[in-house]
């Protein structure tokens, strides 16, 4: 009698085991990390007004927040081109800027605001970002005008 006793009592505690096991892991099945779907692209936004040099082709020069930094997307640039880029009155200038690029296709971008700043860029490798020193553009700066160029020293 005590034998059936024991043996009722293991299998009744293995029963509960089991169900509680089972409960939590359909609770866990919620939560799987790879059932998390991917972030969204950033949306893009008009932070400033950019006009394309009339004298090269037009390219499209999209805007996205990363952060707290205006990101000017120049990764369809190539060749020879530039734009003037002004702030919006109501808004003002960004705190940062930063420009995307594709190596390759741009060799050297030019900004210039309230001080001339030149960057090389590579001939190869992954789109890269280039951060605009915050002491290039003050509040007061009209414009920035951006020059890029496929040869390193082509840009004036």
């Amino acid at each position: 009698m005590m034998m059936q006793d024991r043996l009722r009592s293991s299998s009744c505690r293995n029963i509960a085991l089991i169900t509680a096991l089972s409960l939590m892991l359909s609770a866990c099945a919620m939560h799987w990390p790879w059932k998390r779907r991917p972030a969204p692209p950033p949306q893009p936004v008009q932070q400033v007004n950019i006009v394309s040099d009339a004298s090269a082709p037009a390219t499209t020069i999209l805007q996205y927040w990363d952060r707290n930094t205006l990101l000017l997307d120049l990764s369809g640039a190539g060749g020879e081109g530039g734009a003037n880029v002004t702030p919006i009155k109501a808004l003002g200038w960004p705190i940062r800027l930063e420009f995307r690029v594709r190596p390759g296709s741009i060799g050297r971008l030019e900004a210039v605001g309230a001080q001339r700043v030149v960057f090389a860029v590579p001939t190869q490798g992954a789109p890269l970002l280039l951060k605009l020193a915050p002491s290039a553009y003050r509040a007061d700066t009209p414009q920035i005008t951006l020059r890029w160029s496929a040869a390193e020293d082509s840009a004036h």
